[in-house]
């Protein structure tokens, strides 16, 4: 088997993890690392000496032996990089969010078809095992008709100079959600504050309106003392939680609802008459399979080169987010406005 050869563009928090997961012969190898700061190379060469170090991607973009370029740098830089790698004939796996605006990321689409090249997003819990369990779930009609989700994703940094924190952070709860309810939002509405730098909403609330009339609503900081990657799902048969943080049992399952009860009279002067009763039932924790969800990311990848087909997390997915994205800044920039998702 020949390896496939890869260039990781950015090894700052994230890039070491895509590095040791293409650096994995004989399916794949780093061949080249690139950043702008000599001291994140460094560490690179101690770890891998025999990969390629260079200061930028010029000469990544010119070496016809590299198939596939892998970025993982700042969001304000994902469009140009991405756009250079494609049209030098390079597959492209990009790190969330896709670029900066929905616009851009669809050229991003036009110049991958036209080249034939593979774009993928890296919108890493959809490989999330515990996601993909939630999937099964709803899909299965357990939890019955779906009335509201609600996502919480807080940490203390990283604080971002390029993006806020729902671009930073509720690309990936958007990206979620999306996936299991086989649709995007029809509108959008948030509000943000901005207390670091100027101009970046550092604390992100946001209510999304998909079709169904299933509401969703996103909790993402970066100002935050507890780390947080919880999600409850709540439907008219059953409800669930999705804490990210719990490694054993992060999936359970809740026989809980609300059960209407009326007495149809002329004349109701009774609180038994009219009341709901609360159904407690069992609660269930399914067993979710422990993995990486970033090695099952990069293996998907190099089956989309492998095989020629579309990834699941493909430049059209990477739109959809940005465009609900986009709708969320305007509602914040418009004090809490309801605003349509293009």
């Amino acid at each position: 088997m020949t390896p496939i050869k890869v260039a990781v563009v950015g090894v700052g928090e994230w890039g070491p993890n895509l590095v040791r997961n293409f650096h994995n012969p004989p399916r794949s190898v780093v061949a080249s690392v690139v950043d702008a700061q000599p001291a994140r190379l460094e560490l690179v060469g101690h770890r891998f000496p025999d990969i390629h170090l260079a200061p930028d991607a010029t000469a990544v973009f010119s070496d016809e032996s590299v198939e596939a370029v892998v970025v993982a740098t700042p969001t304000s830089t994902h469009f140009e990089l991405a756009k250079a790698a494609l049209q030098s004939g390079k597959h492209v796996l990009v790190e969330k969010p896709l670029a900066l605006t929905s616009e851009q990321a669809e050229e991003l689409c036009r110049q991958a078809d036209a080249a034939d090249r593979v774009l993928m997003v890296g919108h890493l819990f959809r490989f999330n095992h515990g996601v993909q369990r939630v999937k099964e779930q709803i899909s299965a009609g357990n939890l019955g008709r779906i009335f509201y989700a609600a996502m919480v994703r807080t940490n203390l940094g990283p604080i971002r100079r390029d993006v806020n924190a729902a671009w930073d952070l509720a690309a990936h709860d958007i990206s979620i959600a999306n996936y299991w309810f086989d649709d995007q939002p029809l509108s959008a509405s948030a509000v943000g504050g901005s207390w670091i730098n100027a101009g970046l909403d550092d604390a992100v609330f946001a209510t999304l309106r998909y079709p169904e009339d299933i509401l969703v609503n996103l909790h993402v900081s970066w100002l935050n003392p507890r780390k947080a990657r919880d999600i409850t799902v709540v439907g008219d048969r059953a409800m669930l939680t999705l804490d990210d943080m719990n490694l054993l049992e992060p999936l359970r399952l809740y026989d809980k609802g609300v059960v209407e009860e009326r007495d149809i009279s002329e004349y109701i002067d009774t609180f038994a008459s009219f009341r709901s009763n609360v159904r407690e039932g069992d609660i269930r924790i399914p067993r979710v399979e422990l993995g990486e969800p970033l090695r099952d990311e990069c293996d998907h990848f190099l089956d989309c080169i492998e095989q020629s087909r579309q990834p699941v997390t493909g430049g059209a997915e990477g739109v959809a987010v940005l465009k609900v994205l986009e709708a969320i800044q305007r509602s914040a920039g418009n004090h809490g406005r309801e605003e349509p998702v293009a």
